[in-house]
């Protein structure tokens, strides 16, 4: 029965929204790399970060008796989730070198190419705009090239820029297009798991043994075994502590995101949730000054090319499905559920934010112990941290924070009423 209220589309666009606000902010910390790090050991006491945040929320919101259940009913997931670990692992430390060589504010825009990837995935192997309207279609297919236009003028921008010229500039453009396509990827075990109505809760549980263990193995393959600087950088506390937090606020975005992915699909949440090149984009020129020394040539370039992605996501993310294209969606469902022995109306409920409370929702004092532990490990990290030696914007950094706290408010609030976070 369709609940009352927010629909499900507009829940989706709510998380979207509220994802790229998070994903925008959390890449701040890694400015950090400029101090000298490794970006494996940036990218490794992150993924600590996000370890530690992915186990705390499903804990918090539903108790690890659901989360389990959950996920022993679709065990075939299980793998899937790794997968996609792994993928956004890789991904994530691209973005590291991408940031070091071309900026926060231009290296954004780039690997947001991957709402381009996951559209063609979503396309090819879930139907997804099967059966759309021609508007709909119109508007996807608008979005797309506004998307590749934007990332050719930011590219073009940082090519051209006396600052980053060269090879340097070149690998931060190929780091974040490489990223751009593993996020793209990625997406596929996201849908995947979505079609088979499983609670995003349950699926970053798996998901985040797959990303610390495969930026475990690229730091110890690729950046001096246990001699490498990540395993240095862990004693140095006040660095720490912010990357931590990076991966903290990395997983509030992620979850939103899976959560719009879920209810609007890979060609429409994931352009949505990009909109996070803009909050990047405020992170790096307001907080960080990054655009600080370039002249008005290279302002309008990344400024323009930025509102062009912008329109292309919206332009996507404004496609709202059509009943034939929701039929078609719901075959995809069906056939999920007939190839893994799945009951059809339980999924198709469970993607319409049903909950059954059936699942063993109530806390034990282990939910309780996790996020205690969690929480331990981020004061002992605080009372320890210090101000990064970076300059910074502390009143841009309140602003921004600000809208940080607005964006969370109104994305939980509506989660609840509206699927009680399932």
């Amino acid at each position: 029965m369709q609940k009352k209220g927010l629909s499900l589309h507009g829940l989706g666009v709510i998380c979207g929204l509220t994802a790229g606000v998070w994903l925008g902010a959390a890449e701040a910390p890694t400015k950090l790399v400029t101090a000298g790090y490794s970006p494996f050991a940036i990218s490794l006491c992150m993924v600590a970060g996000v370890f530690t945040a992915r186990w705390t929320f499903p804990a918090l919101l539903k108790g690890t008796s659901y989360v389990f259940t959950d996920l022993f009913e679709r065990k075939h997931l299980i793998v899937w989730a790794l997968l996609a670990g792994a993928l956004w692992a890789v991904a994530n430390t691209l973005t590291v070198f991408a940031i070091r060589e071309v900026g926060l504010a231009v290296a954004f825009p780039l690997w947001n190419m991957n709402s381009l990837i996951g559209l063609f995935w979503g396309r090819v192997l879930f139907c997804e705009l099967k059966g759309a309207s021609a508007r709909n279609i119109g508007k996807v297919v608008v979005g797309a090239v506004c998307i590749v236009i934007a990332a050719v003028m930011l590219g073009f921008s940082t090519l051209n820029d006396g600052m980053a010229l060269g090879h340097r500039a070149l690998s931060g453009i190929i780091a974040a297009i490489g990223a751009s396509l593993m996020w793209g990827t990625m997406y596929v075990p996201y849908r995947k798991a979505y079609l088979s109505g499983m609670n995003p809760l349950s699926f970053v549980t798996v998901f985040t043994v797959g990303e610390l263990g495969t930026v475990l193995a690229l730091t110890l393959v690729l950046d001096g075994g246990w001699n490498s600087s990540a395993f240095q950088l862990l004693h140095v506390r006040g660095a720490v502590f912010w990357l931590f937090l990076g991966g903290f606020m990395w997983v509030i975005g992620d979850l939103f995101q899976q959560f719009a992915t879920k209810y609007l699909g890979i060609g429409r949440g994931i352009p949505l949730s990009n909109t996070n090149q803009l909050w990047g984009l405020a992170w790096g020129a307001l907080v960080f000054g990054e655009l600080a020394t370039v002249d008005h040539a290279h302002e309008l370039l990344v400024v323009a090319g930025s509102i062009v992605m912008i329109l292309g996501a919206l332009a996507i993310s404004t496609a709202v499905a059509s009943a034939r294209e929701m039929s078609l969606t719901n075959e995809a469902v069906l056939r999920e559920c007939s190839r893994y022995g799945l009951d059809h109306d339980r999924t198709i409920a469970s993607m319409e934010g049903e909950d059954f409370s059936d699942r063993g929702e109530r806390r034990h004092w282990w939910d309780y112990a996790i996020v205690a532990s969690a929480t331990g490990v981020f004061v002992w990290l605080g009372v320890r941290a210090v101000v990064p030696p970076l300059g910074m914007d502390m009143r841009w950094i309140a602003v921004l924070s600000g809208v940080l706290l607005l964006s969370l408010i109104a994305g939980t609030w509506s989660l609840w009423e509206r699927t009680r976070f399932s």
